[in-house]
């Protein structure tokens, strides 16, 4: 049965196309959201982006006809901006009097249930304009096109029982083939049947028909840091081929995502120069309440920021102590950046580029919303390899949640493409206090 679906403002900002996700169904925009809209555009981020975005495709729609009035849409369904009635308005329950935005919304699908034959739907990303809606006997939903099931997400892991022949073969021939349907770029650990402990690590080709070892690494490690546990080693595997140009790490706090892939980008760029540069940003999104604006050049105001970037490479150099070190001693990760091997930038600066012969890292990539994502991973010119690192679990973007960020997304999307690797790292490597808190707290 067709559905009228109304939208409220979040949902707009979080996915600028949201209106063209409902197939053959009617979407009913209350006027308030142009008006909110109107506000959001003069946002410099990704908000203002989005709202400019909607703006546009309104415009364009207004080509049509008048808005007020449905306009087609190319899968058949139909668009509507619709007024608030006063008298609609004026039966809301007391505590919520006022012509406030949420208020409005909810009268607007009030009217809709009570003038349309089909459901009404009342689509937010706000819990408590859904819960509202629900005191009020309306059917609300969050937004969910882009949702993943979070407990159902790819780990990018997997095991396979063997005999021990098998795994001979495997250390012989340097592969073996699989018949059982594993992904490409599946990290494999092969375990024999007759003795548990006897077992090999590998990663199924781009075919998906074999398992072949993982790449070894020297004595020395990967720029000085070495795997702990099978997890990041498939991790290095996957960050150093340059068969995979896209790569996902996903993990709680302390599991190594981020400085294994600073590492591992640090040796492809200066030591086997595959790539110019090392490009490494995150999204500006502070933990808890803003500190405000910030006095300095824009070094000065970006350290906070970046601190967390600038401390793996302290412990890949080896200089978290500077206390005997000359006064005017460089770091080293100050060395690249003079030489043009290393950049650290918010992604505000990395929109609208294009990017070419690369190692780019996002850091924090749970803050990005789907949408931003998609503009990133565009930005890729020929040669350039993107890693996106994060933890689903810690958020700080009030417009996405764990089952709809960006980082999820792609780990989503892509499981089944060749050019693309995933690994979901579980055990804390920081320290044994770091590892208890990410559990118990």
């Amino acid at each position: 049965m067709k559905k009228t679906f109304v939208l409220d403002t979040n949902v707009l900002l979080h996915d600028p196309n949201a209106i063209f996700r409902f197939e053959d169904n009617d979407v009913v925009l209350p006027m308030t959201i142009i008006e909110e809209l109107d506000l959001f555009k003069k946002q410099p981020e990704m908000t203002g982006r989005n709202a400019r975005q909607v703006s546009r495709s309104l415009d364009q729609l207004r080509q049509q006809g008048h808005l007020t009035k449905p306009i087609v849409l190319d899968h058949g369904g139909t668009l509507l901006v619709a007024l608030c009635n006063r008298e609609t308005l004026a039966t809301l329950p007391p505590e919520l009097e006022g012509d406030l935005a949420d208020n409005t919304i909810l009268a607007v699908a009030l009217q809709l249930k009570q003038k349309c034959q089909c459901p009404v739907v009342l689509i937010s990303k706000d819990t408590n304009l859904r819960i509202k809606a629900d005191a009020l006997g309306l059917d609300a939903q969050d937004y969910q096109t882009d949702k993943v099931d979070i407990q159902e997400l790819y780990t990018g892991v997997t095991e396979l029982i063997v005999s021990s022949e098998e795994i001979n073969q495997f250390f012989h021939n340097g592969k073996l083939a699989v018949t059982k349907e594993l992904l490409a770029n599946e990290a494999v650990t092969l375990i024999d049947a007759a003795n548990p402990s006897h077992t090999a690590l590998g990663m199924i080709n781009a075919a998906g028909k074999e398992v072949l070892p993982l790449i070894k690494l020297s004595t020395s490690g990967v720029s000085r840091i070495h795997p702990r546990n099978r997890e990041q080693k498939f991790a290095l595997d996957l960050l150093l081929k340059d068969s995979v140009p896209l790569v996902t790490l996903v993990g709680k706090a302390g599991t190594g995502k981020t400085l294994l892939a600073i590492a591992a980008g640090l040796q492809k760029v200066a030591d086997e120069k595959v790539y110019s540069r090392l490009l490494i940003s995150r999204p500006v999104v502070p933990m808890g309440k803003d500190i405000g604006y910030l006095p300095g050049d824009i070094k000065e105001k970006l350290t906070p920021w970046m601190q967390p970037l600038y401390d793996n490479f302290d412990l890949i150099f080896g200089t978290q102590d500077l206390s005997d070190k000359p006064k005017h001693w460089r770091r080293g990760y100050e060395d690249l950046i003079e030489l043009g091997l290393l950049q650290i930038e918010p992604l505000t600066y990395i929109r609208g580029r294009t990017i070419p012969q690369q190692f780019l890292i996002i850091d924090e990539a749970q803050n990005l919303t789907p949408h931003e994502v998609k503009t990133i991973i565009t930005r890729a010119g020929e040669g350039t390899k993107i890693v996106l690192t994060g933890d689903p679990d810690q958020i700080d973007n009030p417009y996405v949640d764990a089952a709809s960020n960006g980082l999820i997304y792609v780990v989503e999307r892509f499981k089944r493409e060749s050019l693309a690797g995933h690994i979901t790292l579980s055990k804390g490597e920081r320290s044994s206090l770091a590892e208890r808190a990410a559990i118990l707290l």
